[in-house]
């Protein structure tokens, strides 16, 4: 006879798996929610209450850009829950009309360490990394922002609008750039079509756009750093640099920093990896978003014009929303149950075979 899965009501030998057309219905609208989910997920790792191997990097001899990444996490708290994301970005997709990057996620139960679900990753890794932007500005920010610049046109950076135009509905214009002009003029088709309110505006250059806006979210496929100074960028801007290889260690150096985690973004080749290996040290990093939403730093350095966010992308994050997901998708019965996915237990069938 076959037991249920303590935390998850399934027999022990099943596992759910959530498509993305169903990750996407169950996050779709809920902004404001997953931002306030990404907040408590920063808490608790704050908190040290996760667990957070370094990501593992797959890449390919002669290939620098494709990869597929590991991302393992635990996260207690109010989630209690662990799992891994398995996200491959392959740039090249998107001359093809395919998306740049591809997952899946892996929920394992607390209470046995079985699998309990397998869901489409891309729309959590997009949504949480939006969502963590987000938060980012809202929390470095001295105000609402009139304007956005949006530098690479893709998948995050629109997400990143979205989620901007959640917790700032009175956002009057982003300002777009990037190197391939008609992916900026898809990408501002897209704008008017899912946000009228707001003009969009493709500017002509790097300095150019760094000039339009107090806020500027970095999203690209850069390999190696390219932006020398940010001298053209106003007085308290904020810099939301997603992509984490654009800023020179340079301008890494002589700015405010501000990471979600500071073991974490040292490496893998980032602008702030780049900037220790320069100065053979981390003091130019001067908070985690963490330690400031828990109050244990102010917002913004005052000795510094531009302040910078930095995010890894943390697997904690995936987790948290992933977790989210699945819950969710039980409650509304969403999801497909793979029956007897996972083996019969070898010491039940001896047993019974013994009978």
């Amino acid at each position: 006879m076959e037991t249920a899965c303590p935390d998850t009501g399934l027999c022990e030998r099943d596992i759910i798996a959530i498509s993305a057309p169903e990750v996407l219905s169950l996050l779709s609208g809920k902004e404001l929610e997953i931002i306030d989910i990404v907040k408590q997920a920063y808490a608790e790792h704050h908190r040290k209450a996760s667990s957070l191997p370094h990501s593992t990097f797959l890449n390919f001899p002669g290939d620098p850009m494709n990869r597929i990444i590991a991302l393992p996490a635990y996260l207690g708290g109010s989630f209690m829950s662990a799992g891994v994301k398995w996200i491959a970005s392959f740039p090249g997709n998107l001359e093809q009309g395919l998306d740049r990057a591809s997952a899946l996620m892996i929920l394992n139960s607390m209470k046995t360490g079985r699998p309990k679900a397998v869901l489409e990753g891309s729309v959590v890794s997009a949504k949480r990394t939006a969502a963590s932007a987000a938060l980012a500005a809202s929390v470095l920010l001295e105000g609402p922002p009139q304007s956005v610049a949006l530098i690479g046109c893709g998948k995050i950076n629109f997400e990143i609008a979205r989620f901007l135009l959640a917790i700032y509905p009175k956002l009057e214009t982003f300002f777009l750039y990037d190197t391939h002009h008609q992916r900026a003029c898809n990408f501002q088709e897209q704008c008017r079509n899912e946000f009228p309110s707001v003009k969009t505006s493709i500017a002509s250059g790097m300095d150019s756009v760094l000039r339009s806006a107090l806020l500027v979210s970095f999203a690209t496929t850069a390999t190696k750093p390219y932006v020398a100074d940010l001298r053209s960028c106003a007085p308290s801007c904020v810099i939301l640099h997603i992509s984490l290889r654009d800023l020179m260690p340079e301008t890494i150096l002589v700015n405010g920093n501000v990471v979600d985690d500071i073991d974490h973004v040292c490496r893998a080749q980032t602008s702030l990896h780049l900037a220790e290996r320069q100065v053979q040290n981390r003091s130019f990093i001067r908070s985690t978003l963490g330690d400031i939403i828990c109050g244990m730093v102010p917002a913004r350095d005052p000795e510094k014009a531009v302040s910078i966010f930095s995010p890894f992308g943390l697997g904690i994050l995936d987790v948290a929303l992933g977790e989210y997901v699945f819950q969710q998708a039980a409650c509304e019965g969403m999801g497909t149950l793979l029956e007897y996915f996972l083996p019969e237990s070898w010491k039940r069938t001896s047993e019974l075979v013994s009978d």
